[in-house]
């Protein structure tokens, strides 16, 4: 029996089998696509241009157009509140081969006009061996809890609602640990954490801060109707972690304990009875030695599952942590697989993919990441093909 999206997703989120797997693409600012990867895909598919409604410039990835998301059937809806990455870039500056933008946490960041498929970071604005007590106080923090952020969101949730589609909504900015690197620069920070915890600490403690002002004014206003919350991070590599467990264990984890807790406490405030709010945490590379500590603090949903990392092999995910947790992407391999493969390979590689991942619920498609600029619009569709064969679960 067919149902709708929000029913589709909240059964697989509680871990049972909906109709088919459900579907997100362009829910959250790491589940979307590429701009130009986007264009190409609407001319493909016959579908007329519209302006470009951006998700996230500096990733330059979009919130794509409703006659795509019908057209391919996606369950999610995303809110993007106003933040560092899609706001105030009409004050870029034309630098010759580049544009240069500063934005409000006072990053540096930097767009190729030749071969520029992101903006990068170029400068921290507490670089250097030592932040001192001094520097850290004239640091100018953002003000997390400008109301200008989530103008115009409620309606938006509103209409997601009401056309029966599971309402996602991403956070201020990146997680605390990657965010303390934009700070400090990545080496300097990695070396806070092991020689100068305080300085390390101090960040740690003003981020979580700040997010909490975040997320208890957003919340606030649209709690009852967002679905998922999206908080993102990096803990993983292709091989390993980028900190030890102890590393994550002593500084990391309490403080993201904290956030989530509060997260899931101010979504239980807004909600009817019978509902739930549920957080989505967002890591690259290999986190399974972090996984239990996931579990443990109450994040419901891990993405974006990334099946080429080592110890990330999906069949022995779902194994040991299926019933707990619920995977959301793994659905394709997007760093050779979905760019470079044949439209068969692609076919292929989903369909292990979800026969290892779906059984049981607990398992939402999306790519691992964003899609990227490279990516064949040929190579998209036989991966939505490919979820539509394999994607349906029995009767």
């Amino acid at each position: 029996m067919k149902v709708d999206s929000r029913t589709r997703i909240l059964t697989a989120l509680e871990h049972n089998e909906p109709d088919r797997v459900p579907l997100d693409l362009g829910g959250s600012h790491v589940t979307t696509i590429h701009v130009a990867a986007y264009e190409r895909l609407c001319r493909h598919l016959g579908i007329e241009s519209e302006p470009v409604a951006m998700a996230d410039i500096i990733q330059q990835v979009v919130s794509p157009c409703e006659a795509l998301l019908g057209r391919l059937e996606v369950d999610t809806r995303g809110l993007f509140p106003l933040t560092s990455h899609n706001w105030g870039f009409e004050n870029k500056t034309d630098q010759g081969e580049y544009y240069e933008h500063i934005d409000e946490w006072g990053f540096v960041q930097r767009l190729s006009k030749d071969q520029g498929y992101w903006w990068s970071l170029v400068k921290s604005p507490l670089d250097g061996m030592v932040a001192d007590a001094e520097a850290l106080a004239r640091y100018r923090w953002p003000i997390a809890a400008d109301p200008r952020r989530i103008h115009g969101l409620r309606a938006k949730a509103g209409e997601f609602r009401a056309a029966g589609k599971i309402v996602m909504c991403k956070g201020l900015c990146a997680g605390l640990f990657e965010m303390g690197q934009r700070i400090r620069g990545m080496e300097n920070f990695l070396c806070d954490l092991l020689a100068d915890p305080k300085t390390a600490e101090t960040i740690l403690d003003r981020l979580l801060e700040l997010k909490k002002q975040f997320w208890a004014m957003a919340l606030a206003e649209i709690g009852d109707l967002v679905d998922v919350v999206v908080e993102t991070d990096d803990y993983g590599t292709q091989e390993s972690q980028l900190i030890s467990a102890d590393t994550f264990r002593a500084l990391i984890a309490p403080r993201l304990a904290d956030l989530i807790g509060f997260i899931k406490s101010a979504l239980a405030e807004k909600k009817t009875a019978g509902e739930k709010g549920y957080v989505m945490l967002h890591s690259c590379g290999n986190v399974r030695p972090f996984l239990p500590a996931f579990i443990d603090m109450g994040i419901d949903i891990l993405n974006p599952v990334h099946i080429s990392a080592a110890g990330m092999e999906p069949r022995q995910l779902k194994k040991d942590f299926g019933s707990e947790i619920t995977f959301w992407g793994g659905g394709v391999e997007t760093q050779n697989i979905l760019p470079n493969g044949t439209p068969q390979q692609v076919r292929e590689n989903v369909r292990r993919n979800i026969e290892a991942l779906a059984p049981g619920g607990g398992f939402v498609f999306s790519t691992v990441h964003n899609i990227q600029a490279e990516v064949p619009p040929e190579n998209i569709m036989a991966m939505w093909d490919a979820l539509r064969e394999f994607g349906e679960y029995a009767d």
